[in-house]
């Protein structure tokens, strides 16, 4: 029940996603009433045994036929849950199909869990002080636009004072004639009155609007100078797999509250001048400079806020390429989402906005050598389309680039390789309103453009250097020309995030000294571009363990089953105090396209082995699970086959660790049916590798050399605790228990 409180946390957007998970698939009224039940049960092993499956949907239909008796008991039928709807429902639609039933639970349960994670990591790395800087920026813009309603008020209220005066004015002599007792002398005392209180009330609608106008500065300048510059952090690190929050609803609503004051603001100052000019003729000058000066401020303070509210809300993307943001291909479709910030009704439909290609900086990328693009066709949208949330957004969905020669002859070949060159997006438009015409520019986050799917791992490599090294304000585009180092705690940050998004589990500090070890010579503790990149390739080997786990092991490597990053030195020092049969999965360190293997401890006379499987490759595992792997791995010896693994290091049972993600059952079955077939499975074989207890030969013969028995005793200490690499052979192996009594046999011929 714990999962299903902690989703009941939850904002309601995340709600809502929760929510889409049982959309007209399970009824979210049983999840929620059965949540203790539901949560107690292992739908994972459930859902991949029948007999499992329909034990459990019986020991449901018990639970509610339970709960609806006590709810007849305490007379709470109308008042609490329907459980014999419940019951009625599941026996209609799963009674026949209880592995049905089972999987989508299994599912349901894991999309959960992934949404709570995701909200758990986020909150692990948001800072508490810039969660209050919120919290008190929300409050000064919300107090902000309480001064505007107020000085709407003392606006409405000069001006109901100016009517009556001039009303009074207009009117005085005929009252002074319809009433005796009425002189000229009080007409004259009122109206001074009465002027004395609306100079003061100007005086204060004045102190009002410098007031609003400062604190609206103040907001200005921290919205445009800190919040959105962090914000286009956030969203840079992001991009390469920081768990960072990106949301715009914060930024949507304070750029948005900010331009309605400050507009508000203009029109109030309209109204003040206007009032002057119609009733307070002889003070038109003087009230006219305070205005203007008031005027100035607020406009210079909207120039710079709608200038800054343009942004990138999604950088470049190729559909096929999720996980790889920024990274193009010519002639193949991208899309990017930029959105208004400051979203008023009155710009609806009033903002075109445009996509250019490396504006302001061709003649600069053509100088060196680097190669020229532009857009297949000519691309612009209107900001009118809606989000869910509310905001102008304009979403390019259908782009895509084409190179074109350089014009000047004679150019430069550029010394970059092709995933180094640094490209840029900008996105203009003009806003024309309330007398204003501002230019304003976005642009997205550099772009590397491959022209080959083989480039993506070393271009991905050139955005990472980039983003983590780089601000958006920077914008330096010839980074590679000259590029810097980054120190380790930088790149393992960095490389940490790509395993956190590719498989929801960071590096931790043992797996992060590995690849330091691989890395890092300087004696200052820097990571040099070439070395990342170029001459050793390691960022290609990490790069090809990352989609290996993406195409095959997201599950174990979430579930921390994969130790992973561990060499082969330290895998036997960590087990061979452990008992017989522990094991641990690692990282293939000689295959550069990533692969996986597990290593396991022996006894034998009394000394200790640890050995290695030939790695499994992404192609082996199309073919055959890593966890269906280890579970029918076999040891062939004459006389015996076994399964030399039993524990997942330090001490976890193999199929406690294992089981839910067995897809073929090594379990003896079968057949009940007509068919005479024998089920058959993939499964891996290896020579067991350990010595004999003793050795015929130096026992049958006497006369053998010492020495050369101490040098093949030196030589086995010397290797006492190497590595034997065991290549496994596939073979499809029946499911026979007990073994056949030919399973041994060996034709003659």
């Amino acid at each position: 029940m714990a999962q299903w409180q902690e989703l009941l946390k939850l904002d309601s957007a995340l709600q809502s996603r929760v929510s889409q998970i049982y959309e007209r698939l399970f009824p979210r009224e049983i999840r929620h009433c059965l949540c203790d039940w539901i949560e107690s049960q292992d739908w994972d092993y459930t859902a991949v045994d029948e007999n499992r499956a329909r034990t459990c949907f019986h020991a449901l239909l018990e639970y509610l036929e339970e709960q609806w008796n006590r709810s007849v008991q305490h007379s709470n039928i109308l008042q609490g849950p329907d459980f014999q709807g419940m019951k009625d429902y599941l026996i209609e639609h799963f009674q026949d199909e209880p592995v049905k039933l089972a999987i989508l639970l299994s599912k349901s349960l894991k999309e959960e869990k992934k949404i709570l994670s995701s909200v758990t990591v986020t909150q692990s790395f948001s800072n508490p002080g810039m969660q209050l800087m919120w919290r008190e920026l929300d409050n000064k813009v919300t107090e902000l636009k309480c001064q505007l309603l107020e000085l709407k008020k003392e606006v409405k209220t000069l001006e109901g004072l100016n009517e009556k005066l001039d009303y009074v004015q207009m009117t005085w002599q005929s009252m002074v004639e319809k009433n005796v007792e009425l002189t000229s002398s009080v007409v004259e005392e009122e109206c001074v009155k009465r002027a004395f209180i609306i100079t003061k009330t100007k005086q204060n609608v004045l102190q009002q609007l410098v007031n609003i106008s400062n604190k609206a500065a103040q907001i200005v300048a921290t919205l445009t100078d800190v919040e959105l510059p962090e914000w286009k952090r956030r969203q840079q690190l992001a991009c390469i797999g920081s768990p960072m929050d990106t949301c715009l609803e914060h930024l949507q609503k304070w750029f948005t509250t900010v331009a309605e004051v400050l507009y508000g603001v203009r029109e109030q100052l309209q109204k003040m001048q206007d009032q002057n000019n119609k009733y307070n003729a002889a003070e038109t000058s003087s009230l006219t400079a305070s205005i203007d000066e008031i005027e100035r401020l607020v406009l210079s303070l909207i120039t710079k806020l709608l200038s800054s509210a343009l942004v990138v809300e999604k950088q470049p993307i190729i559909q096929n390429l999720p996980h790889r943001p920024l990274i193009l291909k010519t002639g193949v479709r991208f899309k990017v989402t930029v959105r208004f910030l400051a979203n008023l009704p009155n710009f609806k439909g009033l903002l075109k906005v445009k996509p250019v290609f490396d504006k302001d900086i061709e003649e600069a990328i053509a100088a060196n050598g680097f190669r020229l693009f532009e857009f297949t066709r000519e691309y612009s949208k209107v900001f009118d389309e809606d989000t869910p949330g509310g905001g102008l957004t304009a979403e390019f969905g259908n782009m895509s680039l084409k190179e074109r020669k350089a014009k000047t002859k004679g150019s430069l070949e550029s010394y970059l390789g092709v995933t180094e060159e640094l490209h840029i997006i900008r996105f203009v438009t003009v806003l024309q309103y309330a007398g204003q015409t501002l230019n304003i520019e976005a642009s997205s986050l550099p772009v590397v453009i491959v022209s080959s799917t083989n480039q993506v791992s070393s271009a991905w490599a050139s955005i990472m250097w980039w983003n983590t090294f780089s601000t958006n304000e920077s914008m330096n585009l010839s980074l590679f020309s000259d590029p810097p180092p980054l120190t380790w705690q930088q790149l393992s940050q960095a490389l940490s995030w790509q395993f956190l998004s590719i498989g929801q589990r960071a590096l931790d500090e043992d797996q992060l000294s590995m690849l330091r070890d691989k890395l890092v010579d300087d004696p200052d503790g820097l990571v040099y571009w070439r070395k990342f990149s170029k001459d050793e390739g390691a960022w290609i080997w990490i790069d090809g363990v990352l989609d290996l786990i993406r195409k095959h092991l997201v599950d174990l490597w979430r579930d921390g089953c994969i130790m992973g990053f561990v060499s082969r030195q330290r895998a036997k020092l960590l087990l061979q105090s452990k008992p017989i049969g522990t094991f641990l999965i690692r990282f293939s360190e000689s295959n550069k396209d990533g692969a996986v293997t597990f290593s396991w401890v022996n006894h034998s006379n009394g000394e200790i082995h640890v050995h290695a499987v030939d790695p499994y490759t992404k192609k082996e595992l199309v073919a055959l699970s890593l966890p269906d792997a280890i579970n029918s791995y076999t040891l062939s010896a004459p006389g015996r086959n076994s399964n030399p693994l039993q524990y997942l290091y330090p001490d976890i049972p193999k199929d406690t660790a294992f089981r839910r993600y067995y897809k073929v059952s090594a379990s003896p079955e079968t057949k009940t049916k007509t068919s005479e077939y024998i089920k058959r499975m993939l499964a891996v074989i290896s020579i067991n590798p350990t010595p004999p207890p003793f050795s015929p030969l130096m026992d049958d013969d006497p006369g053998m050399d010492t020495s050369e028995t101490d040098w093949c005793q030196m030589m086995e200490d010397f290797f006492e605790f190497e590595f034997d690499i065991l290549q496994p052979s596939y073979h499809e192996t029946p499911f026979l228990h007990p073994p056949s009594p030919l399973a041994n046999y060996t034709d003659p011929v």
